[in-house]
């Protein structure tokens, strides 16, 4: 997903997105979501959360990491 449309998201779910990179931004809309804050974080592959927007997102660059 692009950064404007996460900027999109962000706005709608009240985050001030400011000058936050990507993976930030994305940790902010998950918290007011009421996630845990972990978009890119070693959770990877153990992901719990399957109703996330960002999972597949985050899961993608966790395999890619992993191959690294």
């Amino acid at each position: 997903m692009n950064i404007k449309k996460i900027r999109v998201i962000a706005k709608a779910k009240g985050v001030i997105a400011g000058d936050m990179n990507r993976p930030a931004l994305i940790r902010a809309i998950q918290r007011a979501e009421g996630y845990t804050e972990c978009y890119g974080s070693s959770r990877g592959s153990e992901c719990p959360e399957m109703t996330c927007l960002w999972r597949e997102d985050c899961l993608k660059g966790s395999a890619k990491a992993k191959s690294l």
